[in-house]
């Protein structure tokens, strides 16, 4: 799907849930990482993960524009567009959008971080760190004594 399908269909849904044209652009950005997509305030453009379309397919697609037209027409409009506005919460119920898009990333499956661990020479305590640091500069915060990498 390009960037002018995108926009035609928002176009479409908006008009058929919300009975209001959209007048501006949607487009894909794939620099979105936890969101389905997001409403701009200034340009009134609407962004949607494309990995969330791919992922989940077209009913998850159609739920993250509803909301994001959600958004946009009550900003428009000057009403309470934000999530915790009561606006915003009615609109959804309303036109059947989500509150949230289905998750793209697992905080489990994220990187975890490497630790580095160090032990002391002289009486075996054991540090860990989660940068790396250098051994001849810093010495053991009980005995004093030199630090070694594990």
């Amino acid at each position: 799907m390009t960037n002018e399908e995108l926009t035609e269909l928002i176009k479409e849904i908006s008009l058929a849930s919300f009975a209001k044209p959209f007048r501006h652009e949607g487009v894909f950005n794939s620099r979105l990482r936890t969101t389905g997509g997001r409403y701009l305030l200034r340009s009134h453009h609407i962004e949607i993960n494309p990995k969330s379309y791919e992922k989940f397919g077209y009913a998850e697609l159609e739920g993250i524009i509803k909301h994001e037209l959600c958004h946009y027409h009550l900003h428009i409009e000057g009403r309470g567009y934000k999530h915790q506005d009561q606006d915003f919460k009615e609109l959804l119920k309303k036109t059947g959008s989500p509150r949230f898009c289905s998750l793209l990333e697992n905080k489990t499956q994220q990187r975890s971080a490497k630790t580095y661990v160090y032990q002391c020479v002289a009486c075996e305590t054991n540090y860990k760190r989660k940068i790396r640091m250098n051994t001849e500069r810093y010495r053991c915060g009980r005995c004093s004594g030199k630090l070694m990498a594990q």
